[in-house]
């Protein structure tokens, strides 16, 4: 008997053991007491934000506003991380597959094909929105633009940072009448060859490109039908011949491509090419201001094309050491303070999801007294020929055939 006490008073020690483990490491789920709590425990700990940082513009706000915010209201010290998202998931399926429970990520810039594999390979921590103060005071928390993600339901894994809209931006010194649809867009090609081209797919932008390129192609709704395979390829056909026929007329004629949105942007800057494009539809401001881009840079639209729009969110990894600091520190990027300071041009300048008529008179116009820059174009514009994101299956499938269609034609 004595034996047998000695044996479960073992196994009860390594299972207490175990549990404390797991506690210290930062393994387990998202923390579920009162914000208070969880706000106390995040007091001047370190917050390891891992996103994409192939924008300055974007990396001073998160350096120059939103660290010293957090250490100024929270003493936490935010640590930016810049690595593409798709490394950034890979290393965190890595450890998955270590049984890595303590990682080194507490905060990923994530939406679309990368959120959707995430969460199905279980590497996100779990639904944490409805614990944000900030979230479900100032924002919409029944919108489909935050409960779904590329199609895919957000389910709470993710909070609302940013939403964007595509524009294309052009040397207005060297482009006297910008392109209004896809065919004129083609003609401006044809009569300045070497001055346009596109991201490589497997950059999230130049993937963006061909989306529109889809829609252009159909008057169904991509969106609600979701990913159909058969009528992508039907679509795809089009499409490809389109790129094919341009090839000759592109930048280098088509014999390689800008391998990022970044690697373009420098093309245009240098004067290489007339045009750049992107998600942002304010992102030229900043650059200009710095000398990046000419002051004559300006946007348009392609109106029978539309404006691909989305809404990009911030996630906690499965094994994030610190859930409580993200959480914190998530809450502070969603607050009026800081999506103010985001909208403005002198850092970022990209649309805010927060929800004007949730905010007081006060913050209301100070949001609303916001000039964006002569680079922008009018919001109503951009409402009018705003699309919705197509399947995240679009994103992958658009990779592959690009590459078997139109590089490996060459």
């Amino acid at each position: 008997m004595k034996k047998w006490l000695a044996i479960l008073g073992v196994i009860s020690l390594l299972l207490v053991s175990a549990c404390d483990s797991s506690n210290i490491n930062g393994a387990g789920k998202i923390p579920d007491g009162d914000w208070k709590t969880i706000a106390s425990n995040a007091e001047g700990t370190k917050v390891n934000m891992f996103m994409w940082g192939g924008d300055e513009g974007i990396n001073r706000y998160i350096d120059e506003v939103m660290a010293p915010m957090l250490k100024e209201k929270h003493h936490i010290e935010l640590n930016r991380v810049p690595l593409d998202t798709t490394e950034i998931l890979q290393k965190l399926q890595t450890e998955k597959r270590a049984d890595k429970e303590k990682g080194t990520i507490d905060i990923v810039w994530i939406n679309g094909e990368n959120f959707k594999n995430a969460k199905e390979n279980k590497l996100l921590a779990g639904s944490f929105t409805d614990q944000l103060p900030n979230y479900n005071q100032y924002y919409d928390t029944t919108s489909d633009a935050f409960r779904y993600d590329f199609g895919t339901e957000t389910e709470g894994f993710e909070a609302p940072w940013g939403k964007v809209q595509f524009v294309f931006f052009y040397n207005s010194e060297k482009v006297n009448h910008p392109p209004s649809t896809f065919e004129e867009l083609k003609t401006f090609m044809k009569e300045n060859p070497g001055k346009f081209t596109y991201p490589n797919p497997s950059d999230f932008t130049g993937n963006a490109f061909l989306r529109h390129l889809l829609y252009a192609k159909t008057d169904k709704n991509l969106v609600q039908d979701g990913f159909d395979e058969e009528n992508a390829n039907r679509l795809g056909t089009d499409v490809w011949n389109e790129l094919n026929e341009l090839k000759p007329y592109l930048w280098r004629q088509g014999e390689t491509y800008p391998a990022t949105l970044t690697d373009l942007d420098k093309l245009y800057s240098q004067g290489e090419v007339w045009m750049t494009m992107g998600y942002n539809e304010a992102r030229a401001e900043h650059l200009i201001k710095d000398g990046v881009f000419p002051e004559s840079t300006k946007s348009f639209l392609l109106e029978d094309v539309g404006s691909i729009g989305n809404t990009h969110f911030l996630a906690i990894p499965f094994n994030s050491p610190n859930k409580e600091g993200a959480m914190v520190t998530i809450n502070e990027f969603l607050s009026p303070e800081a999506q103010y300071e985001k909208l403005k041009p002198d850092y970022w300048g990209e649309s805010s999801p927060i929800s004007y008529d949730k905010l007081d008179e006060e913050w209301r116009e100070k949001f609303m007294g916001i000039d964006r820059g002569k680079s922008v174009l009018e919001a109503s514009e951009l409402e009018k020929h705003f699309k919705g994101e197509l399947d995240a299956a679009y994103v992958e499938w658009l990779k592959e055939n690009w590459n078997r269609e139109v590089v490996e034609s060459q």
